[in-house]
């Protein structure tokens, strides 16, 4: 290793890449392929009853198994095995997503220009099936890895670089999200000891050695208002060719990716931030969709319904249905539906403590709960009757928590953006921990969705919220 200029150059050593991430990609191969193997006979099956069929002399079961690995080499294509988007957060989802329009689009392409005598029922059905089923398949393997990195495994050893105010911030973050597999080793900051919780092993300067000397796979950078543009690209020379990752925080805290867009203007890199999209066709199909599904969900959990009423009743002396007006998209008020889980007045019995913060009101064991109401609320199976206020518009199936006119009051304005769209029957609190989250960390999830929405992330916090329900956690 050599320096000049203050600048350390060292030869390509071996990767830092953990090697758990490599068998995780192989993992998610020969899940990816089984599911479209898997499909395509279902589907073949299922058209032709078990009949021997053939296309230019080849049976339709055999093509099904043989035309499974391009499915994996279609999402290899479009990034969904790339180790930055595996295992958290929806880019890895969209892109599954977005090699299943495209394998449709190429497709009908494909047979409209070659003519070829292929049932067109049995791909019409098959790539949609494939995908639905690798979107369960690549759910059920981040739950699985999610689990491990809880228990301290599978996760990437971290140097986190920044001031002192701006490492708290960002291991504060971490400390949150232990499914983000994110293992701090130290920090490279100003002063010494161990105030922010993990070693501090030296100032930011030394980051590049500190990074190779700790074997880190990830370097974050949390700030730069130490490091400097120099000290930034300085780093980056230092751990390049050594399969350390570099991240750095860019300050837009709740602006996701699809949104910022790099313009460089004369040599200099400046990030250009689109404006939320608030309104226009993607706004319309998200309408439709929500209108669609609830519409559909009514017809199939009216029955559902009719029981679970019929059973509040009978276990409680008072109404079926519980009505309490909130406040909706630009301050609108409405009134929102739910199956009753409190005792008839219960408004007027007086109850005593607070497990909420903020200006959230929660009791993990209110004596106002009915039984029935516990194991209603268990499995928020109260909510159903909300579809009722989505098919009407007033809610989303997706979107920020539906609040009080009284919590509406005493918003600031930062936490008033909540109220740019419609409030949802779900959304990413519920999904992350539903009434456990602490009440700035329920803010900053709404204003993050706010911020980002879109069809297909409604697609996977749907997914989720699924997830979230059986797990139970947070509900109360």
């Amino acid at each position: 290793m050599s320096t000049t200029h203050g600048l350390v150059y060292a030869p390509p050593l071996a990767s830092a890449r953990p090697s758990w991430l490599s068998r995780y990609v192989q993992v998610l191969v020969v899940l990816d392929v089984l599911c479209a193997a898997l499909v395509g006979l279902a589907v073949v099956q299922l058209r032709f009853l078990g009949e021997a069929v053939a296309l230019g002399g080849i049976d339709y079961r055999v093509l099904a198994v043989l035309s499974a690995p391009a499915w994996a080499a279609a999402l290899a294509l479009s990034g969904a095995y790339e180790r930055r988007v595996v295992g958290l957060g929806t880019d890895e989802f969209r892109r599954v997503l977005g090699s299943g329009v495209r394998g449709l689009a190429g497709l009908a392409v494909l047979l409209v220009a070659t003519k070829a005598d292929v049932a067109r029922s049995v791909l019409a059905v098959d790539l949609p099936a494939v995908v639905a089923l690798t979107l369960i398949g690549r759910w059920a393997a981040r739950n699985a890895l999610h689990k491990l990195r809880r228990r301290g495994r599978c996760v990437h050893r971290v140097l986190v670089v920044g001031s002192s105010a701006e490492c708290a911030r960002l291991l504060n973050n971490l400390s949150r999200h232990a499914e983000a597999g994110m293992q701090v080793v130290g920090c490279c900051t100003e002063g010494v000891g161990d105030a922010l919780g993990v070693p501090v092993l030296g100032p930011v300067e030394e980051a590049g050695l500190r990074a190779i000397a700790t074997g880190v796979d990830t370097v974050a950078v949390a700030g730069t208002s130490s490091l400097g543009e120099d000290g930034l690209r300085r780093l980056a020379w230092a751990v390049e060719r050594r399969g350390v990752d570099l991240l750095v925080a860019p300050g837009l805290t709740y602006v996701a990716v699809p949104r910022i867009v790099m313009r460089p203007v004369d040599g200099t890199p400046l990030l250009h931030v689109h404006e939320p999209t608030l309104e226009g066709p993607k706004k319309l199909l998200k309408d439709a969709f929500d209108r669609v599904i609830a519409l559909l969900a009514l017809a199939l959990c009216t029955p559902l319904v009719a029981v679970l009423a019929l059973g509040v009743v009978i276990t409680s002396r008072g109404p079926a249905f519980f009505r309490q007006e909130r406040t909706g998209r630009d301050g609108r008020t409405f009134r929102i539906w739910k199956l009753r889980t409190m005792v008839d007045g219960a408004a007027a019995v007086a109850v005593t403590g607070n497990d909420a913060d903020g200006l959230l009101f929660k009791l993990r064991r209110d004596p106002r709960i009915t039984p029935f109401g516990r194991f209603l609320r268990r499995w928020s199976l109260d909510e159903l009757p909300q579809l009722l206020n989505v098919l009407t518009g007033s809610m989303s199936l997706v979107g920020p928590r539906p609040p009080l006119p009284t919590e509406v009051a005493r918003y600031g304005e930062d936490v008033r953006r909540r109220l740019l769209v419609r409030p949802g029957l779900t959304g990413l609190w519920q999904v992350s921990g539903r009434s456990d989250l602490p009440w700035d960390e329920a803010v900053r999830l709404d204003l993050q969705y706010v911020e980002n929405w879109s069809l297909a992330l409604d697609l996977v916090i749907l997914l989720r919220t699924l997830a979230a329900v059986l797990r139970r956690r947070g509900a109360y």
